[in-house]
């Protein structure tokens, strides 16, 4: 039955070009635009290289400091020593990790600079991250605790450096003036993953800051691990009682010390608003994606719906036909929404290979630092149900009003 469906849907298709035409460009355009926002989304806060357990990791990355009588706050990035007194002793996650954010620095290959991006961690980064290791391994947390002047690079900075990416292990790399021993060599990390993203790291020991600093806020993150994604809200829990317990640093002008540990989405919503509150504003968020992407998606399925009444009205004297020799409503609508789905789907396959184009453009500018955005499954199958969806919702009404033809109206051309 399916298959005669289709028969017939291609024949329609074939038959009224102009319509399919129109129709499938509307419909790939609209889901070529979908498809490189969802795999921006999907790249930025997805499980891709190298926070694949994304369900098992919460992160630390802002401190917001509140002061008495509204008169405001103070906020900004974590300090070491905040970190390793009030989040490295929690006993409900598996592993914490601190580091500290990227800096740029400075190396020389001869006469020419090259800019390179470093990162301060702990043993425990290589533990609650997965690189992709091109050579060599991780610095150990004995290495961390002994001050080793030992690094990982990234493949770009390998071959800027070296001029090569292999056999590169023991050598020496010279940043700022400090030297370090070659350990490992990593694929390299897309700009957008800023919670792990750099062009080397280097043992937090190494670094230049004062790790006894009590003030609160620095230049650190930390990242939590959990056992399973059902740990999460224990983590969670224990954390916050831990922060609520934090003293201020000035009782006489600070009320309350604020921290937060969220999941990447909303580490990273945090982020970019700059927000300090209790609430870190992803449903409000999701609520706009989805308001934003409904009223998108409704030009074009309102224009496909007012086609397609139209395609009735010129195909009512076949519909009439039908109608006298027995066919019922339902084997019109089912025979009206397979045409209109399959002629959907066609459009979303097109509106793949399109936003596969534009990806690969944008991927070519090097706007966004190695970075690589492709289709994976997850975008592929949100591209097809975006795609089925749209032909269904655009298919129904039509559908419905061809059913409600009598056989006779029909045959007069669908008008009385």
């Amino acid at each position: 039955m399916l298959l005669s469906y289709l028969k017939i849907a291609w024949k329609v298709l074939l038959r009224r070009k102009f319509f399919t035409f129109i129709s499938l460009f509307g419909i790939s355009f609209t889901l070529m635009i979908l498809l490189v926002v969802y795999a921006f989304y999907d790249h930025t806060v997805g499980p891709h290289t190298p926070e694949k357990k994304v369900d098992r990791l919460l992160f630390v990355n802002r401190a917001t400091i509140s002061f008495k009588n509204d008169n405001g706050t103070n906020n900004g990035t974590i300090s070491y020593s905040f970190l390793e007194r009030y989040v490295r002793p929690l006993k409900t996650p598996e592993v914490v990790s601190i580091s500290t954010y990227f800096s740029s620095t400075a190396a020389y290959v001869g006469n020419q600079k090259l800019d390179v991006d470093l990162k301060y961690t702990d043993g425990q980064f290589w533990q609650v991250l997965d690189f992709d290791f091109v050579e060599g391994r991780p610095y150990t947390l004995s290495e961390v605790q002994s001050g080793a002047h030992v690094a990982v690079i990234n493949e770009r900075t390998c071959r800027a450096y070296f001029g090569t990416i292999s056999s590169v292990l023991g050598k020496t790399i010279e940043t700022d003036r400090i030297r370090y021993q070659v350990i490992g060599v990593v694929k390299d990390v897309p700009g957008i993953r800023f919670n792990s993203y750099a062009d080397m790291w280097a043992p937090i020991s190494t670094s230049t800051q004062d790790a006894k600093d009590p003030s609160y806020f620095g230049d650190c993150m930390a990242i939590l691990q959990a056992r399973t994604p059902a740990d999460l809200p224990a983590i969670q829990a224990e954390f916050n009682r831990v922060v609520d317990q934090v003293p201020v640093p000035d009782p006489k002008k600070h009320a309350k010390v604020h921290v937060y540990a969220g999941t990447l989405l909303s580490s990273t919503v945090r982020w970019f608003n700059n927000n300090s509150k209790p609430d870190d504003g992803v449903a409000d968020l999701m609520g706009k994606v989805a308001l934003v992407t409904l009223l998108f998606m409704l030009l074009p399925a309102l224009n496909l719906i007012n086609v397609n009444v139209s395609r009735i009205l010129e195909r009512s004297s076949e519909i009439g036909v039908r109608k006298a020799f027995g066919a019922t409503s339902g084997t019109l609508i089912r025979q009206f929404l397979v045409e209109n789905v399959f002629l959907t789907l066609l459009g979303g396959v097109l509106g793949l290979v399109l936003a596969s184009v534009v990806l690969h453009l944008i991927d070519s500018s090097g706007f966004i630092p190695y970075t690589t955005l492709t289709l994976n499954p997850r975008i592929f199958a949100g591209g097809l149900l975006l795609s089925l969806l749209f032909g269904v919702l655009s298919g129904v009404y039509p559908a419905y009003k061809m059913s409600k033809l009598q056989a006779v109206q029909a045959l007069k051309g669908g008008r009385n």
